[in-house]
């Protein structure tokens, strides 16, 4: 049975693959539908719609925001996004300039370190929206180190000797711009917030609340055991559930479309279900030519 991938990045913010390309291979993988949800920007969605058209394969707009609900910090995939989402995009534009700015003073850190690079060079490597993984790919290619984790953990992770603190966006403020283009707000890979149990049901519960809508429960990194306790918290506070692998391209080898490290698996049931409460809000479909005959019911098992 064919799979679906909701969470994926291309060049367009710190993945390798172009849109284009990025639809190319999730149709030579034999998903039926995949999403492109890159960081803070959405100026890829276009190009990887025509290629949805081209290669016969269901393309869902997306994108991923990082954000903060007071000291907690979370990442939001927001999914079913139009084509050319203008109000959304004008905010991602300022965004992405203040993601510069951050860039900036990193190259201004690495060379109080004595590490002198480029800006110009790192915007070239990108070919798109610049953070962290691109300015650790420049370093590398510079011989200053042998790989991204060494780069992270010398220079740009949070105990790095350049590393800045990024600006996020509130929670409510990104719920309240991704509902305004008739998005499904999603909590992404919940695993990386550390908390499980209790804990993680009241964060779970005051997201719901607030907007959050879905959860993404099946993902690479997440065990069974996860898994299964988000599924929990899904059918408990009716959410949705998502799925899908971070795919990056080159960036993380290790990670492939639609399969991750290779157990994860996302079925078609989870898309049909998502759009059948899409339907049930008065939301629009927003998933081209979605295979008919899929029906929602088992996104749990």
């Amino acid at each position: 049975m064919p799979g679906i991938d909701l969470h994926t990045h291309t060049s367009g913010s710190d993945g390798t693959a172009t849109p284009r390309e990025l639809v190319r291979l999730a149709a030579e993988a034999g998903l039926s539908a995949v999403a492109i949800t890159d960081h803070d920007t959405v100026d890829g969605l276009p190009e990887a719609m025509a290629a949805g058209r081209e290669f016969g394969i269901t393309v869902i707009g997306g994108v991923e925001l990082s954000v903060s609900d007071g000291e907690r910090a979370l990442h939001l995939l927001g999914l079913f996004l139009p084509e050319t989402p203008t109000g959304l995009g004008a905010v991602l534009a300022g965004l992405r300039e203040k993601r510069h700015d951050r860039n900036r003073l990193i190259l201004e850190k690495l060379a109080t370190a004595g590490v002198h690079l480029d800006y110009e060079k790192v915007l070239a490597l990108a070919g798109g929206a610049v953070g962290r993984p691109h300015i650790a790919a420049a370093l590398m290619h510079m011989g200053v180190v042998k790989s991204p984790r060494e780069a992270f953990e010398r220079y740009l992770g949070s105990g790095g000797r350049a590393y800045a603190p990024k600006k996020k966006m509130s929670l409510d403020r990104a719920v309240s711009l991704l509902a305004a283009e008739g998005a499904t707000v999603s909590l992404a890979h919940p695993y990386i917030l550390r908390c499980k149990g209790p804990e993680m049901e009241a964060l779970a519960a005051r997201w719901r609340e607030r907007g959050v809508d879905a959860i993404e429960a099946r993902y690479t990194e997440h065990s069974d055991a996860q898994t299964r306790e988000y599924l929990a918290l899904a059918r408990r506070f009716d959410m949705g559930v998502t799925g899908g692998s971070d795919f990056h391209g080159a960036a993380k080898p290790a990670i492939r479309l639609g399969r991750g490290r290779g157990r994860l698996f996302v079925s078609e049931a989870v898309l049909a279900a998502l759009l059948e409460r899409r339907a049930g809000a008065g939301l629009p479909d927003r998933a081209g030519h979605f295979p008919a005959g899929i029906v929602a019911g088992d996104q749990f098992g």
